[in-house]
């Protein structure tokens, strides 16, 4: 069976962003997880972001999806610091972890904004 171009390009995206969600999850576990030392953390990112560059770079339209994208490279970027160690580590977990939080608020904003519903909901008696 043949795949057309449009298949295999709605493949590809969804490789892409399933593997952006995967790097965000991992990084929020990795953050909470107070026995991550800054060794293992930049091992695990290391070989996640290198799965991410893998694949072919694909066009994101969500602002979610940008914005994680955008976050993980920032992340990277400190990481591959040689100045990177456990003191670094320790401080920047619980202003990523909300950074991180705020990213997952912005996916989940856009779940129940359709028009349609806000009209349920007026209609409906509760404000």
């Amino acid at each position: 069976m043949r795949y057309t171009p449009k298949q295999i390009e709605k493949y590809r995206r969804q490789k892409y962003i399933a593997t952006i969600e995967k790097i965000s999850k991992n990084l929020f576990r990795m953050f909470r997880n107070r026995d991550t030392n800054a060794e293992s953390f930049r091992k695990k990112l290391d070989e996640l972001v290198e799965k991410l560059d893998s694949l072919e770079k694909t066009r994101l339209e969500s602002g979610y999806l940008n914005e994680s994208e955008k976050y993980i490279r920032s992340i990277y970027s400190i990481c591959t610091e040689e100045k990177f160690c456990d003191s670094i580590l320790d401080e920047m977990r619980e202003e990523e972890m909300s950074k991180l939080n705020r990213l997952q608020k912005m996916k989940n904003r856009n779940s129940y904004k359709k028009e349609k519903y806000m009209g349920a909901l007026r209609r409906d008696g509760w404000e």
